[in-house]
């Protein structure tokens, strides 16, 4: 009885992914919809590293995080996507669990550091236009490699820990996941042992990183508001006020369904509901920042025209 109570608690070998639905035609719409915002978000995030690394006058502050921004959205959609798509279609559903420790590693670094670079174009776009004359001695080349090399090492380091925390668990009640990628959520919530000190864990890195990027972002924007309420051009307040309302919204729409997976006890996990906020900011989200923040941009397209009609030419 004890050897079979011990065989139990041992930790699964592979997980099965039950992913977003087991509907047939539901199935075949997931795939058709999600591979088409997968190709729009490797084109399009693509396309603006190409772009800022080929022009000469994009090779300001503002570029440097959005290319860094456009390497995390190719990389954490690339880290869902693939592995999402195959598991639709085909009939084995399964994950080992070093994949599983993998994708969770790469999901959780990415997401982090998404969260601080975000923070970071928020106080850059706070620099230029709140301290326009300081922007240079602000946002220099050597505070621009700091902000973004300290970002990647803050959000790796968390990342490891947890995926070690997650899988120290026992995963005894079952290895299935209701679930379309491996998450922390899910993990929690098939443990036979208590998770308090995982769920912990958990609040403390999205409090300090989640919630901390997120004031950060809003403080700078409240500042750049009421620069922006300072200035006399009615034309130049709409324009202004129109970047500022498109970058928040993805940035709360980012947030939002960060916290909603991560701020709230996994005794309330609700399966359906976590999987299409989890589709929102794994999957929506990184097609929407290269449209929102650069392909909407003056410069962005001066560029791409320029470079078309060289190619032309």
């Amino acid at each position: 009885m004890i050897v079979n109570s011990m065989e139990n608690l041992t930790p699964a070998d592979r997980f099965i992914l039950l992913g977003l639905t087991s509907t047939p035609y539901l199935q075949e719409l997931c795939v058709l919809l999600i591979l088409i915002i997968y190709i729009v978000t490797i084109a399009g995030n693509l396309l603006l590293i190409i772009v800022v690394g080929t022009s000469v006058q994009l090779q300001t502050p503002m570029y440097f995080f959005l290319c860094n921004l456009s390497i995390i959205d190719i990389c954490f959609s690339s880290t869902i996507v693939p592995k999402l798509l195959i598991n639709t279609v085909a009939h084995d559903k399964s994950i080992s669990l070093f994949g599983c420790a993998l994708q969770m590693f790469f999901h959780l670094a990415l997401g982090c550091t998404e969260c601080m670079i975000l923070a970071a174009m928020a106080y850059d776009r706070y620099a230029a236009i709140c301290k326009p004359l300081h922007y240079y001695k602000l946002m220099n080349k050597r505070v621009c490699i700091c902000l973004a090399s300290g970002s990647w090492a803050v959000s790796l380091i968390n990342s490891a820990i947890h995926v070690v925390f997650t899988f120290q668990l026992p995963f005894c009640r079952s290895n299935h996941l209701n679930h379309f990628f491996c998450e922390i959520p899910p993990f929690l919530y098939i443990s036979c042992r208590d998770t308090w000190f995982n769920e912990v864990a958990m609040y403390i890195s999205a409090s300090l990183i989640g919630i901390g990027s997120l004031s950060l972002t809003l403080i700078s924007y409240v500042y750049i508001v009421l620069t922006i309420l300072n200035m006399c051009s009615a034309e130049g307040k709409m324009k202004a006020f129109s970047t500022c309302a498109s970058h928040l919204t993805v940035v709360l729409l980012y947030f939002v369904t960060l916290f909603f997976m991560y701020l709230h006890p996994h005794s309330d996990y609700y399966p359906e509901t976590s999987k299409m906020v989890s589709l929102i900011y794994t999957v929506v989200t990184p097609m929407l920042n290269p449209i929102i923040y650069s392909i909407r941009n003056k410069e962005v397209k001066s560029s791409i025209k320029n470079k078309l009609a060289i190619e032309t030419f």
